[in-house]
């Protein structure tokens, strides 16, 4: 049984991207900006937001944040969504969820410039994913390919099976499988015998936001187990959808949680942007 950090291998990449970040500045080229924006307090987010500048100054790209209040308008989140796209100097705009209740998280989204849409959320940037054209994709997803490939795991030919669908993680990742020519099954919470489908996986991602789901009983021997799950447990504790403990000598390869997926889906924020940017030149 192997474990790969996230947390390792988002440094190793970050190294990397520095470089390429103190390239253009030797170049006299200006630093790549990625704009943050914040409304209301929300602990979780809070927290993200500091991690997200944090390694923005890892990596030498400008970090600008804009904490919006809690009652925000939806004109004023939107007028700021549009001062950002006209900014020549601001390569990615990234808005952070979940917004205040009041706040229509769609419409903001489509406010963002696709050019500029480093979350890959924008309905162009998702018509493009789907249509393998190129443009932006969601981080969580690109993190997990990352990690796949950092683990030297053949995709091509083996059956991968997704435990959730949803838009930001399960859906996205099946598709990206399927690119790399894996067969794949997304199993949800309508799905009958998931644990013997499971068994089938040479590779299993698991996004469903339920604290320690997967068991040994889902795993097939050597097979590989990417926990995308944040969870809190009855003890407050932080765990992913994997029973960590219980799975752990079933497989070749593992991620915990924490420093598993969450860290790459930082870095894979950054790597956008860069993208965004260099596009630009």
């Amino acid at each position: 049984m192997n474990i790969l950090y996230g947390s390792e291998l988002s440094a190793e990449l970050r190294e990397e991207m520095k470089l390429k970040v103190d390239q253009w500045k030797a170049q006299g080229l200006r630093n790549p900006c990625l704009a943050v924006i914040l409304a209301g307090n929300d602990p979780a987010s809070l927290s993200y937001v500091k991690g997200k500048a944090k390694a923005c100054e890892s990596t030498g790209i400008e970090n600008r944040t804009y904490h919006l209040a809690e009652d925000v308008t939806q004109e004023e989140l939107e007028a700021l969504i549009k001062q950002c796209n006209e900014d020549d100097t601001v390569d990615g705009i990234l808005v952070q969820l979940p917004l205040p209740k009041h706040l229509n998280a769609s419409h903001a989204l489509d406010c963002i410039s696709p050019d500029k849409d480093v979350d890959g959320l924008h309905p162009v940037n998702v018509g493009k994913f789907y249509l393998d054209e190129p443009g932006f994709v969601p981080c969580t997803p690109l993190g997990v390919m990352a990690m796949l490939e950092k683990m030297g795991v053949e995709i091509d030919g083996k059956r991968a099976v997704v435990l959730g669908r949803s838009k930001l993680v399960g859906a996205p990742v099946a598709r990206l499988l399927q690119n790399k020519q894996a067969t794949v099954t997304i199993c949800h919470s309508h799905t009958h015998n998931d644990r013997e489908i499971c068994r089938q996986a040479d590779i299993l991602i698991a996004a469903i936001g339920h604290p320690r789901f997967v068991t040994k009983d889902f795993i097939k021997e050597g097979a590989v187990v990417i926990d995308v799950g944040i969870n809190r447990d009855e003890n407050g504790k932080l765990c992913g959808d994997v029973d960590f403990e219980d799975v752990k000598d079933h497989c070749s390869w593992i991620t915990p949680v924490p420093k598993g997926v969450g860290p790459m889906t930082i870095c894979m924020l950054l790597k956008n942007t860069l993208q965004a940017y260099e596009e630009k030149l």
